[in-house]
Order: structure tokens, then C-alpha cells, then sequence
């Protein structure tokens, strides 16, 4: 209930800023697409770039390539060594992250207005002209290797990992992110070389822009930092044809508290009942103590401190994902209560209670997402990736609040039928005797 009283609280403060936030496209080209929102609120301009360069083109006997590139963008480009670049961004306090996905690169900048001609200048640099020094190519290599090492240690690291190779199994988005050991130590200076010719380019980018600058700067800016960039896509990534039809699968882990990732088939983006889908997960898995199954496996039987999911999309598959982690002896018991709970919502769906407790929440909760100039690019980033048009921007709550009791129920159903669920243990677990299933009826939601 305090969740969706501050939630209200926001949306009442929150919403004039909301409404003023009317980005427009910037026309650079042909290739890429460029959303802004000009604001001079604070001298500060965020920008984040998404290139067709994710962890799905990886070649088969080199997963880890598209991340292995994506760690080499700031060591070096042009005139500049490693240490210079980074020095230069360090002098002007330019913030840089580059995040690598199944779908795309993911590069984030952040700086002072006063500042946004050289972070450009030096983000053009790293797109057109990068370096892969053998020094700083051998050195990423081993902060890769090492972190795949950490990661073997982490149960749920190892039971996401292995969950997405169940899932997907021959389809590319199968393969961790970071690669293999194998993988990477096969992986050349060639081969990053070729990578980055072929999949930093401007066709199919996704740029949004927000902060204290004007239309006309921007553009030229980008022109500069974009237009010399190869013109041409690389190959689209196949079709998801096939996904697991369930089951559970343990790797075996010598941990106290064992991890399981739970998934499901989603939506697509561009499915029309996407939102409904969305706001279904949110009453089922997505409201933290909210939810129907935190009131399950948490608060009335004590098996867990926590346990969501996640309605998620790539370009070319959508998936429910959930996780819990509890001890030995109570995943079989947790795994039950969730089946049961999720059978429960997928036979009835929400309350008109839930629906509506839901819908303030997520309206009223829309407005910290554009709350500064970073979190504004960000999201606008993200609707772009989705496929969006530019005016879903300010048209997202009322799509929300105009879903009905049915629609999300319709959408439950296709959703959450615990027979489509496929399961990954990273942990051992001790089986114990059945236990009784959860209620029918929800306890109260609020």
C-alpha cells in the first residue's frame, strides 16, 4: 500500500514534467534513427547509442566476440592510446558505459553541455577509428576470462546462463553474453577488426538524445560522429522457431541457498496485447511485495526473502523470466507453490482490485523514468529498440489505464500456464515429500 500511495504521490507532482517531455526525431540520415528531448533545465546532455552489434551475431565458435569489441571501445581510438582516451574523458568528467546485449551495443554518454562537442568528438573517434592494441586486447581478454570464472561461482549466474541455453538451444540468443573460455581465447585482433567494420554502423542505429542543447547542434554533431560509419546491415538475426517446452534441469552446486530461473514464452513487442501481457506480469511477479507470488512463496509460507519475473523482449522472442532462491530443502516445495500459484492465474487472472491497484502503480510510477536528462535517454532508447513510433511517448499511461478486466485476464491466460514453464536449478536441492498447493482464491493485493 506505501508503494502505491508514493506512486500516486508521484504521478500527481510528477505529471506537468511528464507532459512536457514531447520528444521529436532529428533527421541525420538515412540510416539511423534519432530521438531528442531538449531540455536546459541543468547544463547537462545524455546521449545513448544502440548498434546492431549484440551477442546474437557472435559466430558459433566465438561467443564472447560482440562483448570482447564492446570492452574495447574506450582503449584507444585515432591519435589516442588507451590511457589517453580514458584521460580524456576523465578531463571533461565525460561519463561512458558500454553495455553489450543479445540484440545490440548499448553506449552511454553523459556530460556537461559545455563539454558534449568533445565527448562526440572522442565517441567518433571510437566508432570510426578504434584501436585493438595487442596490450589491450590481451588484457580485456583476461578481465573477461576472470569474469567468467566469478560468475561459475554465483548460482544464479550459472542457472540464467544454463537457462538461456535450455531455452533457446540452437538459436544464437543461447549463449551467454560474455562468452566462453574457449570462446574468447580464440577470438583475434582480426576478428574484433572485422566485427566492428561490419556491425558498428549507422544503419539500424537507434541514437536518443536529451539535455541542454539545440536541434541544430545536435544534428550537426551527430552528422560528424555518424555519417562517415559503413552504410550497410549486417545479417539480420534468424527467427526464434523453437523454444523449450519445459522442465527442470540442476547444476549441481555445493552452495547453501540454491537459485532457480523459471521462464515462459512472452510477447513479442509488436503483439497487440503486449501491454496487457506486461501488466499481468506485474500483478503476478513484477510488484515486488505486491505481487500474488511474493504473498505466496514469501509472506505466507516463509520459503523465500524474494522472488520476481520479469516480461521481457529481444528483437525476435519475448519470455516471462522469474527467479527464487531458497534453501535446499524448500525449492521443491517453492517450485510447487509457484506452478500453483501461476495455474491459479492463468484459470482466473487478477481481481478488478489487482487491475486497478496495478494500473496506479505503473501510471503513477512512469515519471521517475524521466526524471533526469540520463534517465530520459534512456527510456526513449529503449521505446525506439521496442520498434515504437516517437508519440508512444507521451500515449503510454492511457493505453495502461484503457486495458480492461478481460484483456488482462485473456492475456494471463496465454501467459502463465505453468506447463509451458521450463526450470534451471544452479545449486543442489534435497527432495522432500509434496506439500498442499496454494488457495484458489488470492488473499488481498494491495
Amino acid at each position: 500500500m506505501k508503494k502505491l500511495i508514493l506512486a500516486a504521490l508521484f504521478a500527481l507532482t510528477a505529471s506537468p514534467t511528464l507532459a512536457a517531455a514531447t520528444p521529436k526525431e532529428v533527421k541525420i540520415g538515412a540510416g539511423e534513427q534519432v530521438w531528442f528531448e531538449e531540455d536546459h533545465t541543468v547544463p547537462m546532455v545524455a546521449i545513448t547509442i544502440a548498434l546492431p552489434a549484440g551477442s546474437a551475431y557472435d559466430p558459433a565458435d566465438k561467443p564472447g566476440l560482440a562483448a570482447f569489441a564492446a570492452y574495447m571501445f574506450n582503449e584507444g581510438a585515432g591519435s589516442l592510446s588507451s590511457q589517453q582516451y580514458q584521460a580524456a574523458l576523465a578531463d571533461k568528467a565525460i561519463q561512458l558505459t558500454m553495455t553489450p546485449d543479445r540484440d545490440y551495443l548499448l553506449i552511454s554518454v553523459s556530460t556537461l553541455s559545455s563539454n558534449a562537442r568533445e565527448a562526440f568528438r572522442l565517441v567518433a573517434l571510437a566508432l570510426q577509428h578504434p584501436h585493438m592494441d595487442a596490450d589491450a586486447v590481451e588484457r580485456v581478454r583476461a578481465q573477461m576470462l576472470q569474469s567468467l570464472l566469478t560468475d561459475a561461482q554465483d548460482p544464479q549466474d550459472v542457472a540464467q546462463d544454463r537457462f538461456y541455453e535450455v531455452y533457446f538451444g540452437n538459436h544464437p540468443y543461447a549463449h551467454n553474453i560474455g562468452g566462453t573460455a574457449a570462446g574468447l581465447n580464440a577470438i583475434t585482433q582480426a576478428d574484433l577488426g572485422a566485427f566492428v567494420r561490419t556491425h558498428w554502423v549507422k544503419a539500424g542505429a537507434k541514437i536518443s538524445v536529451a539535455g541542454d542543447i539545440d536541434a541544430a547542434t545536435l544534428a550537426a554533431l551527430l552528422k560528424s560522429a555518424f555519417d562517415p560509419l559503413p552504410a550497410t546491415s549486417p545479417a539480420p538475426i534468424p527467427p526464434v522457431t523453437h523454444t523449450s517446452a519445459g522442465g527442470v534441469s540442476t547444476v549441481a552446486m555445493d552452495v547453501p541457498q540454491p537459485t532457480a530461473i523459471f521462464g515462459m514464452p512472452g510477447m513479442l513487442r509488436t503483439d497487440p496485447a503486449y501491454l496487457a501481457g506486461y501488466v499481468a506480469n506485474y500483478i503476478v511477479g513484477g510488484g515486488d511485495f505486491s505481487s500474488r507470488l511474493t504473498n505466496e512463496v514469501r509472506t505466507r509460507r516463509g520459503l523465500t526473502y524474494g522472488i520476481s519475473t520479469t516480461f521481457g523482449d529481444y528483437h525476435n522472442a519475448g519470455y516471462v523470466l522469474g527467479q527464487v532462491a531458497t534453501r535446499r530443502e524448500s525449492m521443491g516445495q517453492s517450485l510447487e507453490v509457484i506452478r500453483a500459484t501461476l495455474a491459479d492465474f492463468a484459470a482466473h487472472g487478477p481481481t478488478e482490485a489487482e487491475l486497478n491497484d496495478a494500473k496506479t502503480y505503473l501510471t503513477g510510477s512512469y515519471p521517475l523514468a524521466f526524471s533526469s536528462d540520463t534517465g530520459i535517454s534512456a527510456q526513449l532508447n529503449t521505446f525506439q529498440r521496442a520498434g515504437l513510433p516517437v508519440g508512444y511517448v507521451t500515449g503510454r499511461n492511457a493505453r495502461i489505464n484503457a486495458l480492461t478486466l478481460e484483456d488482462v485476464r485473456r492475456a494471463a491466460a496465454r501467459l502463465f500456464d505453468p506447463k509451458h514453464m521450463t526450470v534451471v536449478i544452479g545449486g543442489n536441492i534435497v527432495v522432500a515429500a509434496t506439500h498442499p498447493k496454494p488457495p484458489r482464491k488470492p488473499a488481498s493485493h494491495s
